[in-house]
């Protein structure tokens, strides 16, 4: 290949018995004696994950406010990480901590909407839209940044997007509050009239990754018998090594380790879960849903990790539950239900108590960012050409309010985005300026986003 000055396709997948397993990028897919940096047809495109965490921050309220529960003392360059931000303190150079935003979209317009805000709350996540209260079929929304993303860089992919949860409603009809179920159920819009559903059992998405090829039948029969996508394909692996150097095979074995190791853990959940039945901790959970909240976060992020190395998809959303979960994350060293922490009543006690579930989940953040880190794509890492925005379009989780939102972005989108920076946004923006300020960073030049006003200023002067 070297030789010859013909390089692998990006776009090369082997195909197996219900198996369709594309590449991550190598140093056989740049023409021999080019310069990587010259190559843009092939340099690796940036990625956006949208993540969304439900109930607000402890530091969005008064008590949180005053104490710097969320946001750090200092702006710009070189912040302190509080208390809930520390887990991601190894990231900073690749961390952009945002303060004092408002998702006003989600307020109510209405004497009727009151009392609403968590029925219709993730649907403004991503949009900064509106929802329309209905609960019939006449929803109406706004497209998400995930999507307008998606329509302009993902549709040479093979999925242009791809949409998971943690938790969701599996109904229909209303809600709450005339609110239909199909605002709570997603972030993420194709069009005002067109939710995207979100997939919460690991085997469908990975299936949904790696497992289209062949048919129904086949990817059926062979997860009866437990083996492996990559068993199908063992002939065409061998083939491809010998063409490779070292540095591509050793990046090709760690890829396809992955991928195993993944069919190891689902098919672990999955046996757990038939063999425990009514005795599982989520009877009514999907089969390859596993009990332990922890564990099906890590599952899904390393999926995306996975088809981002791969380029099978550019785009993912990520909900990590859903409104007025009361959840216990006993691991976060707070017994109370979630819910029930987010409504402190002003209690100091309580407050400290969400704060220790806003950090645990942090470290799920933090999880992702080291899994991207440590994926090598084209001349740097996956997370250098990543953008993962996270937040909740929800303050104070106590009086429902959306000021103070928390958000953080992650990664370096490809030179975009710098790091390590504080902003205390003036003046209560509205949370769409960040939408739409992600949206240029990442080359879709839009006019608005919802309710924007304009762009939002991430210079490290930009804060007061």
């Amino acid at each position: 290949m070297f030789i010859t000055k013909k390089a692998l396709s990006r776009r090369t997948v082997l195909r197996g018995m219900g198996a369709a397993v594309a590449l991550p990028f190598l140093d056989a897919m740049i023409p021999a004696r080019a310069v990587l940096a010259q190559t843009t047809s092939i340099l690796p495109k940036s990625r956006f994950t949208g993540i969304e965490i439900v109930h607000g921050s402890a530091g969005s309220t008064e008590y949180g406010t005053l104490n710097n529960l969320w946001s750090p003392k200092t702006s710009g360059r070189d912040f302190e990480f509080t208390k809930i931000l520390q887990p991601l303190e190894p990231y900073r150079e690749y961390t952009t901590v945002i303060s004092g935003s408002t998702c006003d979209a989600a307020d109510p317009v209405s004497a009727e909407e009151v009392g609403a805000d968590h029925f219709r709350s993730s649907a403004v996540f991503l949009t900064a839209a509106h929802p329309k209260q209905t609960e019939g079929s006449d929803i109406h929304n706004g497209i998400s940044i995930d999507q307008m993303y998606a329509n302009r860089f993902g549709q040479d992919t093979p999925l242009p997007s791809i949409q998971l949860c943690i938790e969701n409603l599996d109904s229909s009809g209303t809600c709450g509050y005339n609110y239909s179920c199909a605002y709570m159920d997603t972030i993420s819009w194709a069009s005002p009239t067109t939710p995207l559903p979100m997939t919460r059992d690991p085997r469908l998405a990975f299936e949904e990754l790696f497992g289209s090829g062949g048919s129904a039948k086949d990817r059926a029969s062979r997860n009866r018998i437990n083996r492996s996508i990559l068993d199908s394909i063992t002939r065409d692996i061998s083939r491809l090594q010998r063409n490779l150097d070292r540095n591509d095979q050793s990046r090709l074995n760690d890829y396809l380790e992955n991928i195993r190791e993944i069919e190891r853990r689902i098919q672990k959940i999955e046996a757990y879960n038939v063999a425990h039945g009514p005795e599982r901790e989520l009877p009514a959970a999907p089969i390859g849903v596993p009990d332990s909240w922890e564990e099906h976060v890590k599952l899904m992020f390393d999926l995306q990790v996975l088809a981002f190395a791969a380029d099978v998809t550019r785009v993912s959303t990520f909900k990590l539950s859903r409104d007025t979960s009361n959840r216990v994350f006993a691991e976060s060293g707070c017994m109370t239900p979630w819910h029930s922490a987010s409504h402190h009543g002003e209690r100091a006690e309580t407050i400290e108590d969400q704060g220790k579930i806003n950090r645990y989940h942090l470290t799920m953040l933090a999880y992702f960012a080291e899994k991207l880190k440590n994926t090598p794509d084209g001349d740097g890492n996956l997370l250098d050409h990543t953008l993962v925005l996270y937040g909740s379009p929800m303050g104070d989780g106590n009086v429902h309010g959306h000021k103070r939102v928390p958000m953080v972005l992650m990664g370096h989108a490809n030179g975009a985005l710098k790091g390590n920076l504080h902003v205390n946004a003036p003046n209560d923006p509205p949370q769409a300026n960040i939408l739409l300020t992600v949206m240029h960073k990442l080359g879709v030049e839009v006019a608005s986003v919802g309710n924007s006003t304009g762009t939002f200023d991430l210079s490290p002067t930009s804060s007061i």
